[in-house]
């Protein structure tokens, strides 16, 4: 069964070229596929229709994925459906990770500096009992349930054998989710590696 991987970004760093990078090198091998590339009119078309239109676009997307990548360039953590899908990601059970994308050269032959790590933007807190974790975003310098899923669920990867422990804590998503770079980790040879 071939590798479906969704990729989520900020649309900037596809017009720079950086993300399809990335896509590119991991679409090169049989049995593997991506989701999460829509095309701009697609896009369009469901942000004229509202807020449910978006979320059943990205949610059909993640249909028949096992991993999620968010692709980190330099506003990549403060875009709300990039904090979405990763959040919807994790409710629905795929792998989450990221890859720094901003050492590789844009269409102008320049690097820029890392971006912020999205997954110190977004958080989960154990229920008292442990079974069951509520989303959180860091807005503004404060903690707010993100209420854009709703309700609480059981995150497969993220209830793990440390129930006991972590009852009634509250974690930021990088203590779960790693995070590599495209150049420094050789995204080249390890990104397969990184694919759940």
């Amino acid at each position: 069964m071939a590798k479906r991987v969704y990729f989520c970004f900020h649309y900037q760093d596809v017009i720079d070229f950086r993300v399809d990078v990335v896509r590119n090198h991991w679409m090169t091998e049989k049995d593997r596929g991506d989701a999460g590339f829509f095309d701009a009119s697609i896009w369009e078309e469901a942000r004229k229709k509202g807020k449910a239109a978006i979320k059943q676009l990205i949610n059909s997307e993640l249909e028949n994925t096992s991993s999620t990548c968010a692709l980190i360039g330099k506003y990549t953590y403060a875009r709300p459906w990039v904090r979405y899908e990763i959040l919807r990601s994790i409710k629905r059970g795929n792998f989450v990770f990221a890859v720094h994308i901003n050492g590789i050269k844009g269409k102008d032959q320049k690097t820029r500096t890392k971006g912020n790590n999205p997954f110190d933007y977004l958080g989960i807190r154990y229920s008292d009992d442990g079974k069951s974790v509520k989303m959180y975003e860091l807005k503004n310098g404060e903690w707010i349930e993100y209420l854009e899923i709703g309700g609480s669920s059981s995150y497969s990867y993220i209830l793990d054998e440390t129930l006991q422990s972590n009852k009634g804590k509250f974690y930021q998503l990088s203590k779960f989710c790693p995070t590599y770079d495209w150049l420094g980790d050789d995204g080249c040879n390890n990104f397969a590696k990184w694919v759940k």
